[in-house]
């Protein structure tokens, strides 16, 4: 394996990891079962990479490192037994959230440009790398997901993917580009979630009378 593959594996099991513990966290405030505890932190560990895959009609990645899903099975079940410990555990699993999204998203896009991807299209991969197994985890636990509240979330992901893509063209080696666009991504979701940054909203407005209307 070159250092480079090295680097990719890294980089995805961290991410693994911390992507299953944001589930597991969203499983213990529904009280589920510890079977209930490693289907939520797989879901939400792989959904975004599974989703990226399949659209690229790439090896599904989780299929060839079965290890992974013994990894988030194991922080799933170490979550289930010390949960309780952790006193604000929407908070701990945003944070947990954002270090993944960071790290996902230009995971996705980096594994999007291998394949041959064009840059515009690798952002998006790596946006929805960062995102679609959160939207799942929200949707399995009846809770309204993160990227459809009043809060930005796949914008950092994608600014962060964005920055890694820009940093790549530009000439800089992947061990500086990859930490530089994760800490990007989760830089501004972490400053979403302090300050309570968010994009525009519709405001509704009263209809309009027209003159032909009787």
């Amino acid at each position: 394996m070159s250092a480079f593959d090295e680097g990719v594996a890294l980089s995805a099991w961290i991410a693994v990891a911390v992507v299953a513990a944001s589930g597991a966290l969203s499983a213990s405030r529904k009280q589920l079962d510890p079977v209930g505890f490693i289907l939520i932190a797989c879901v939400t560990a792989f959904g975004g990479g599974t989703m990226r895959d399949l659209i690229l009609g790439a090896p599904v990645f989780w299929l060839k490192a079965p290890g992974m899903v013994l990894l988030a099975s194991g922080v799933a079940l170490l979550v289930f037994f010390t949960a309780h410990l952790v006193e604000r555990r929407f908070v701990a699993l945003l944070w947990a959230d954002a270090v993944g999204l960071g790290l996902f998203a230009v995971l996705g896009t980096e594994a999007a440009l291998r394949w041959g991807a064009d840059p515009w299209v690798a952002i998006l991969m790596g946006t929805i790398t960062a995102t679609f197994g959160g939207i799942l985890r929200d949707i399995i636990c009846a809770e309204l997901p993160l990227i459809l509240r009043r809060e930005i979330y796949a914008t950092a992901a994608a600014f962060g993917a964005a920055i890694f893509v820009a940093l790549i063209q530009a000439g800089l080696p992947r061990d500086i580009a990859l930490p530089i666009g994760a800490f990007a991504g989760f830089a501004l979701r972490g400053a979403a979630i302090l300050r309570g940054w968010s994009m525009p909203t519709y405001k509704a407005r009263p209809g309009r009378d027209y003159p032909d209307e009787r």
